[in-house]
């Protein structure tokens, strides 16, 4: 038996090192730290290699071939674990083509991309697979063709958009559950004999199981080795974690697809939504920031290519709800800009006789009973604050009570013979439908070359049933209509920004976020709430687009009680925004809230273009850190959720700056811990002055923590001494 010769993608994180097979898929030989670093695979040992096949002797009781995990491992012919592609034939008497065997055709790769063409000549199907390292980042774009070649429809059942091992010792499993107002919240679990799976059925990313996954040996926030996934889509998918009989595992993820829901014709394809994937050998801190990376340099397409600073919004919602009044909303906005609010935003309850959440849905038009003289004014009295004007809408949506609904009711999304599932008093639209797709365009369009309209927070407020077209599902039609419809509205208003809203968090993945520039986290403004919601978000989207708001005193969803300094130190690391009446601050309040934006306003540009990390300090205290790109400047926030018997909190590292360079250190917040006298000494230097220490100092002692009582917080800011 000869050595073989291997397959070896690489970047800056990661190695993916694979064997041709003449008789399938290429095998998996490897997937994790980048060949040639410490502890990984050698970079002379990637030229030629003893092949898998017959490196293991056979049990007695085995079949004479035990396929190895090869990038499509397919059920019917000895692989007996979970099959990459599942589906068939319909036929008198029964299915066919259930068992499949495919072949390579053409196997291309170079540095950093591998492309597989193959074929099952018996099952009449054709199938591509792409993995494509990103250099700079290390994350992998992976996905999956599947052409039916035969004369006779091909039920597609499942596809995965990347099967990848899990080394031997990872064998923990970070995932993320939630509800409304509770999202994105993280499950540590050690894995087992028993396959680990979590499914998606909403027909949106939903806000109890997030498309995203990361398995690892520890789980550390730096270290340990850790794989993360995610699926670029927004609607249904699948994760899976399974064991194998080698001591690894592998992890599919791919698009959940409702019985039925894809049936190819000859000559059709599906595709599935692009899964991303990241490596890191330093556990979750380096994951996320590979991730970030990835994130800025290729999903978000910003207006003019470039990110602009981050505008401080005010969002009407929780100020007036839907209760509407012109001379009312310019005294906000007034009070709003003087604040400095850099965007004020009219949420819900502007257009045709909306009142409630009841009715209205689908008639985008100006209330006229609110609004006499169209938007115009309100818009105008904004824009002459030096404000952006932003807009609430919900366009995949209709009320039964609507103009819209009585015209078209078979515009929205059903079943025959099925009653209709309302939501929140509300339809779906069909959006696949292209009259439904020319009326939510021209309706938008209208409004956008009508009025100097900045920024859409686009809603989407219920989970799909009844969600039919001709009797078949239609989930994945569905979100392809609403990518479709934004990059329509996108083309034709360039310099427009959106917002993803679903509830808040129930729609944030990476295939929306092609389409948008801004995520509204969570309707919960519950700063102690919020500090997990944004811990697990930010494992896979960066500060900038986590809609982040200081809201009223007394949470509108908790009905607990913060002070303005925890509330707005939460806030600041995100993308900043107010949830309230600025008018009913008194005046201590009022300037309390001016410096914290004033500090989020100083230290965006870090926040928004820096490497984060994050952590827990047993169960009471969380952390975060962002150091600039050019390591000039940190920004530091510690949260104290409850109390613990620790009598001191050890001095906290701050990693990310040059060892070398000096900076000012300097306490921007610290609240008064009640059974303490006022700081003084060290604690009194850095909040009055500063003290001057190397990045050295900071990294290996890090900088003094000051008593914090519980649901406070402490916020530092590190900037390079220059004298």
């Amino acid at each position: 038996m000869q050595a073989t010769r291997l397959i070896h993608l690489s970047g800056a994180t990661v190695s993916l090192v694979l064997e041709p097979n003449t008789d399938g898929a290429p095998v998996w030989r490897y997937f994790g730290a980048p060949a040639g670093s410490d502890g990984s695979l050698s970079v002379s040992g990637l030229a030629d290699a003893w092949p898998a096949a017959g490196a293991q002797p056979l049990p007695p009781t085995m079949l004479e071939n035990d396929p190895p995990l090869t990038l499509l491992p397919t059920h019917g012919l000895g692989w007996f674990n979970q099959p990459a592609l599942a589906g068939s034939r319909a036929a008198d008497g029964g299915d066919l083509d259930w068992a499949h065997d495919f072949r390579p055709d053409d196997v291309q790769w170079d540095e950093h991309t591998l492309r597989v063409e193959l074929s099952d000549d018996v099952a009449g199907l054709g199938m591509t697979v792409v993995y494509s390292v990103e250099p700079e980042s290390g994350v992998v774009s992976a996905w999956a063709e599947l052409d039916n070649r035969a004369d006779t429809p091909f039920r597609l059942d499942w596809l995965a958009a990347a099967c990848v091992p899990l080394a031997p010792g990872m064998d923990r499993v970070l995932g993320f559950s939630g509800k409304w107002t509770l999202e994105f919240q993280e499950n540590r679990e050690t894995l087992g004999v028993a396959t680990w799976r979590r499914d998606n059925r909403r027909g949106r990313t939903s806000h109890d199981s997030f498309p995203g996954v990361i398995a690892g040996s520890t789980l550390g926030d730096d270290d340990g080795t850790a794989l993360g996934a995610h699926l670029g889509w927004s609607g249904n998918h699948t994760i899976l974690i399974e064991p194998l009989a080698d001591g690894r595992r592998q992890l599919q993820i791919g698009e959940w697809l409702a019985p039925g829901e894809v049936v190819l014709a000859r000559g059709e394809r599906y595709r599935t939504p692009t899964a991303y994937l990241a490596f890191s050998a330093r556990g979750l801190n380096a994951l996320s920031a590979s991730f970030h990376q990835f994130v800025r340099q290729h999903v978000l397409a910003w207006p003019g290519g470039r990110m602009a600073p981050r505008p401080v919004h005010l969002n009407t919602w929780e100020a007036v709800y839907c209760k509407h009044d012109p001379d009312d909303l310019m005294s906000l906005a007034t009070s709003a800009a003087e604040v400095g609010v850099e965007r004020f935003v009219l949420d819900d309850g502007w257009f045709h006789r909306r009142d409630s959440d009841r009715a209205a849905l689908g008639d985008w038009w100006p209330d006229a009973r609110k609004y006499p003289h169209g938007l115009a004014p309100l818009i105008e009295h904004v824009r002459t604050l030096g404000m952006q004007f932003g807009l609430w809408v919900e366009p995949e949506m209709v009320s039964p009570d609507s103009d819209l609904y009585r015209a078209h009711p078979d515009w929205a999304m059903h079943l025959e013979g099925r009653p209709l599932v309302t939501g929140r008093h509300q339809l779906v639209l069909d959006l696949a439908n292209r009259d439904v797709e020319d009326y939510l365009f021209d309706a938008l369009d209208t409004l956008l070359r009508g009025h100097s309209i900045d920024y859409l927070k686009w809603d989407m407020n219920r989970d799909l049933a009844t969600a039919g077209h001709r009797g078949r599902a239609a989930y994945r039609r569905q979100t392809d209509a609403c990518y479709r419809l934004l990059a329509r509205l996108r083309a034709a208003h360039p310099a427009l920004e959106i917002e993803s809203c679903a509830s808040g968090g129930g729609r944030a993945d990476y295939g929306m976020l092609a389409h948008m520039h801004r995520v509204w986290t969570s309707d919960s403004n519950d700063a102690l709430t919020r500090i997990g919601i944004q811990r697990g978000f930010l494992r896979f989207f960066p500060p900038e687009v986590m809609g982040a708001h200081i809201g009223p005193a007394v949470s509108h969803t908790t009905g607990r009680r913060h002070d303005m300094a925890f509330r707005a130190a939460v806030a600041v690391p995100g993308h900043l925004g107010l949830e309230m009446d600025v008018r009913m601050l008194d005046p201590d309040e009022r300037a309390e809230l001016v410096r914290w934006i004033g500090l989020f306003k100083t230290w965006r540009d870090v926040a928004h273009s820096g490497t984060l990390r994050q952590g827990e300090a047993g169960a009471s205290l969380a952390w975060l850190q962002i150091a600039a790109p050019d390591r000039s400047a940190a920004l530091i926030a510690i949260y104290r959720r409850r109390e613990d018997t620790d009598r001191y909190i050890a001095p906290m590292p701050v990693k990310g700056l040059d060892p070398m360079r000096r900076y000012r250190v300097q306490i921007l917040h610290m609240p008064t811990a009640p059974h303490y006298a006022k700081p003084s000494g060290l604690l009194a230097t850095l909040a009055e002055r500063g003290l001057v220490l190397s990045g050295a100092t900071l990294g290996d002692l890090g900088v003094p923590v000051p008593p914090l009582p519980p649901e406070s917080a402490v916020v530092i800011g590190c900037t390079e001494a220059l004298d």
